[in-house]
């Protein structure tokens, strides 16, 4: 299976070149998020996709989901990389610190 390598010199391109005064920092309440935090949350959303996430394109591909008696039934992994992605807090980025988010810009977020 081919390895997944995120596009990231693409996406800081795109953040910083093409956004121009729409920057992440440039908004009222993310002044902290500079060009180094970005950098490292992008590098660590990278690390996350290509080691936990694309491995599971193919069981994903291959099982698809089901609907068992009013439950859904992901493929094998799928559950497990859902623990990893929320205990590393990915799941709240882009809420308001009042409810223990971040308040990361929906730029960066998604």
């Amino acid at each position: 299976m081919p390895a997944y390598a995120a596009p990231l010199d693409d996406m800081k391109f795109v953040l910083r070149e093409l956004f121009g005064d729409e920057r992440s920092d440039a908004l009222p309440g993310t002044e902290e998020f500079s060009d180094d935090v970005v950098d490292a949350i992008l590098e660590q959303a990278a690390r996350l996709s290509s080691a936990v996430l694309a491995p599971l394109n193919q069981s994903g591909d291959e099982q698809g989901c089901r609907f068992d008696n009013g439950v859904v039934r992901t493929p094998d992994g799928f559950k497990e990389a859902y623990a990893q992605y929320a205990a590393a807090g990915w799941t709240g980025l882009g809420a308001d610190p009042e409810f223990g988010g971040q308040n990361l810009p929906q730029s960066i977020g998604l």
